[in-house]
């Protein structure tokens, strides 16, 4: 059997190595990748003689899809977590607390917010049980509408939006509660009466398990584990253009005729390579939107006093350039031990691109003001590092749960073809590994 995995990231990598694991040794299995390199974007460089990632550093620790795959690789001994310090966000002029019992942002109570939202806020969020809630089943609005009117502007721009704006690179307004917020959407159905109370039944139990995971030597162990285990064949710089049926197939331009093909790539990619087998497809990824954003990596020197905290999220509307930053020597135990101090700057929302257009003398001098502003450190690298990453996150829009689900339905009978990536069901790296997975597993299937 002949399987084309187009799209070199997590998703089409773990897919890989999945349809190796389940053919054997006798499939012949092509990953093309656009790019230069394989990854996507899950980049780890060196800086001061030490690997440091450049696009996700922390994976969802709860869900068990990459410790599982670490274990597989034989790489279990990378796994780290956290030291389990807690962000600030940056509003008003000054760091505050990162809410306590929130989800996304999302308070359960008006005390959760307090000292960050003003009183009027607070009154609102107290008595927004009071309020009669207008929820249909099965509806789906912006998360910012939802909670503006439940709980007003102030909880939206200042506990909200920061947080989104770390998963989705996109603000409130731009994602879909269904989507980003399943298990709210889901207390919402069945009937709470309140924002407050579907909160309240959404938030996670307790549980002394880490939220977050990391790679203790950067993700780029776990791509070089995940190639050596598929042993496949990478064609690196070649994008793939044409994706037509046959009689006992696939033919995908340039790389000939395949029993298979796996779509890992992005929603506008997957789009164009659709057209011609499935329209309807094409139509609804086509329809995903992409927001840009650009990372800037500092060494520091080793005695620089940043606040001991694991990062500064910046709030809607504050007059810096900078979207959030990862102190990422107060984040992580292992990168303490460095020889320097170690910090990340991120750029660019949905909407926004301008960031990707500035130098990077500008993106280093606009990483360095904005840090020293809100740590009131003199801010003094030893070196820098940009990464820009032009469309590299989906918007989870309003009504994205649905466009998947006729996505599916609209491949369903398309033997041999598969999709998998970050615009299907989770922008995680977790969630891409899964994606992967169920597409390996819906060609290797239907080969049995």
């Amino acid at each position: 059997m002949r399987v084309a995995v187009v799209g070199g990231g997590i998703s089409g990598l773990v897919a890989a190595y999945r349809v190796r694991k389940a053919l054997g040794d006798s499939a012949e299995v092509v990953v093309l990748e656009r790019r230069g390199r394989v990854g996507g974007i899950l980049r780890t460089v060196e800086i001061a003689g030490d690997p440091v990632d450049l696009g996700a550093e922390a994976f969802v620790g709860r869900r068990p899809e990459i410790p599982e795959l670490m274990g597989e690789l034989g790489i279990a001994d990378q796994l780290v977590f956290p030291a389990g310090k807690r962000p600030l966000v940056w509003s008003e002029g000054r760091g505050h607390g990162l809410p306590e019992r929130t989800l996304m942002g999302i308070p359960a109570a008006a005390e959760s917010v307090a000292g960050l939202v003003d009183a009027q806020t607070l009154a609102k969020i107290a008595g927004e049980a009071d309020r009669p809630l207008r929820w249909e089943a099965g509806q789906d609005i912006s998360v910012g509408a939802l909670v503006s009117d439940r709980f007003g502007e102030q909880v939206v721009r200042r506990s909200v939006d920061p947080l989104l704006g770390g998963v989705y690179a996109g603000l409130a307004d731009s994602i879909g509660v269904r989507a980003a917020l399943p298990t709210l959407a889901a207390a919402l159905d069945a009937g709470a009466a309140s924002l407050t109370q579907a909160v309240a039944q959404a938030l996670p139990p307790a549980s002394s398990t880490p939220v977050f995971g990391g790679i203790r030597d950067g993700y780029g162990v776990l791509l070089d584990a995940l190639r050596r285990a598929a042993d496949v064949k990478i064609e690196t710089h070649t994008p793939a253009t044409r994706l037509t049926r046959t009689a006992r197939g696939w033919q995908l331009d340039p790389a000939g005729d395949f029993d298979a093909v796996i779509l890992a790539t992005p929603a506008p990619v997957t789009a164009e390579l659709l057209r011609d087998v499935a329209p309807q497809a094409a139509d609804l990824a086509g329809g995903i939107e992409l927001a840009s954003s650009v990372v800037v990596a500092l060494a520091l020197p080793p005695e620089t006093a940043l606040p001991d905290n694991s990062g500064i999220l910046v709030a809607t509307g504050e007059p810096l350039r900078a979207k959030a930053f990862t102190l990422s020597s107060r984040k992580w135990p292992h990168l303490a031990a460095r020889d320097v101090a170690l910090a990340r700057a991120s750029f660019g929302r949905f909407g926004d691109s301008a960031p990707l257009s500035w130098t990077d003398a500008e993106l280093i001098d606009a990483a360095v003001a904005d840090l020293t502003t809100v740590t009131g450190v003199e801010i003094r690298p030893l070196q820098a590092v940009v990464q820009r990453w032009p469309g590299g996150l989906p918007q989870y829009a309003p009504g994205h749960t649905a466009r998947i689900a006729e996505l599916h339905s609209a491949l369903a009978d398309l033997d041999g073809l598969a999709v998998a990536g970050a615009y299907l069901n989770g922008v995680g790296v977790p969630a891409c590994a899964a994606s992967g997975t169920a597409a390996a597993a819906r060609i290797t299937g239907q080969a049995a």
